[in-house]
């Protein structure tokens, strides 16, 4: 490999790096307004990957590994140092003269006299491309962190989403909750006015005032829910876990079908994981390259020019060194033994992957089917809990029905209700898992 081609190898080898990654390998942070503003799901997704300080280490990681890419190209280019050196001596020492007597002397030598300054160039003229193979490791290397940065970046995006479904949840059970509660209480004043004129007995009105209690504990944990599900968003998005963070409700439920073919075909396309997992048998490949290539010899040209003294008697010198380990005691097999074991772990974590992928992908779209027909389901159960509420409090009302008969049918009224929030948002945190089991933000 000649100084000529290698500044364009260089340049081609850092340029091969994913250009989504790179443009953002600098990364910044900006504070982003929250609130006092009604966000959307989108808005919420974009805050937490600005921000997020997870997505921010990826991306310092790797910048790191795009560094590591120069780090192990740079053998290829010219190395070029300078040395200055100054010695300022004394020594006493004895010596023997023709006449056969010794006497001692001094010598002395000041910095004039040994200055020294040379500049030194060398260049790998040809390694038989163990550079090369190095450096190719670490570029893929850089590609696995590179997934890294995505990976983080889809399961923040699952994070903000199953955080924003809980909110809305929570709110859901909230109203459901203070429709129960205001139920409640209409009863226990129907029963304390059928108690006052005594056509009901004093138990019905202590069962309606322990279900107004009831309903007033599953509101309070009801909101209790909704601040810690806002706690979990505004983590998520890296803001003040205290802000009273406001978003716009999208639990409706509109039909979803699954084509499994496509989805499989997409998530083996562009799941991090899989990918990662295919780039680590590569970079294995390639350490097996080097390990190969580590047993040939290397030559190097080498160039000095320099000067002694303060004059800066000129000197200089070229050579050529061919060196070739030719025995280390074994070292050199055992790391070719070790990159072929990591190779076949590497391949054999691949099919880990994609089996793990499409299990993944599976029990989410599974998740998604079953989460639409319970909503289906919960619709009539709540059609039919209102009839029959409305029936039981009817009853009550002319004073045929009892207390129990129509607590019954409201706690049976609110059940559904529940059922209904809960299907509802498990649905889209189902479509979440999907897309983040496809690869999708």
């Amino acid at each position: 490999m000649t100084i000529l081609r290698a500044p364009v190898l260089a340049l081609l080898i850092v340029s091969s790096l994913p250009a989504g990654v790179l443009a953002q390998a600098a990364p910044q942070t900006r504070t982003i307004p929250v609130a006092g503003q009604i966000l959307t799901l989108d808005e919420c997704i974009a805050i937490a990957l600005e921000a997020q300080p997870a997505i921010q280490a990826t991306l310092y990681d790797y910048a790191a590994a795009r560094a590591r890419v120069r780090e192990a190209f740079s053998p290829l280019l010219p190395q070029l140092s300078g040395t200055a050196s100054a010695i300022r001596s004394n020594s006493i020492g004895p010596t023997t003269l023709a006449t056969g007597r010794t006497v001692t002397f001094s010598v002395s030598r000041q910095p004039a006299d040994t200055f020294l300054a040379q500049v030194q160039l060398s260049q790998l003229l040809f390694d038989f491309g163990k550079t090369l193979a190095a450096t190719q490791v670490a570029r893929k290397l850089a590609e696995v962190s590179a997934e890294g940065v995505e990976l983080q970046r889809q399961l923040i995006a699952l994070t903000v989403k199953e955080a924003y479904t809980n909110i809305l949840l929570a709110q859901r059970l909230i109203r459901v909750q203070e429709q129960a509660l205001e139920r409640a209480e209409l009863n226990l004043a129907s029963a304390k006015g059928f108690v006052d004129v005594g056509t009901q007995p004093q138990s019905t009105a202590v069962r309606a005032e322990v279900d107004v209690a009831n309903a007033r504990v599953d509101l309070i944990n009801a909101r209790n829910a909704l601040k810690i599900a806002r706690v979990s968003l505004n983590t998520a998005m890296a803001v003040d876990a205290s802000t009273q963070t406001e978003i716009t409700d999208n639990l409706e439920y509109e039909p979803t079908t699954i084509d499994r073919a496509a989805l499989r075909a997409e998530a083996l396309r562009q799941s991090p994981e899989y990918r990662q997992a295919r780039l680590l048998s590569s970079t294995a490949e390639a350490r097996v390259q080097a390990a190969t290539r580590n047993f040939l010899p290397n030559i190097t040209g080498t160039g000095a020019y320099g000067g002694t003294q303060l004059e800066l008697n000129p000197n200089w010198s070229l050579g050529l060194a061919f060196t070739w380990n030719i025995f280390d005691g074994g070292n050199l097999i055992a790391a070719y033994d070790e990159a072929k074991a990591n190779l076949g772990g590497a391949n054999a974590r691949v099919k880990v992957a994609e089996l793990t992928l499409i299990q993944n992908l599976e029990q989410a779209e599974i998740a998604v089917e079953a989460a639409q027909e319970r909503i289906q389901a919960a619709r009539v159960l709540i059609a039919s809990s209102q009839e029959n509420f409305r029936l039981a409090q009817g009853r009550f009302d002319v004073g045929v029905g009892t207390i129990l008969e129509l607590t019954d049918a409201q706690l049976a009224l609110t059940q559904a209700s529940n059922t209904e929030a809960q299907a509802l948002a498990d649905y889209r945190i189902a479509l979440a898992q999907l897309d983040r089991a496809a690869g999708r933000r």
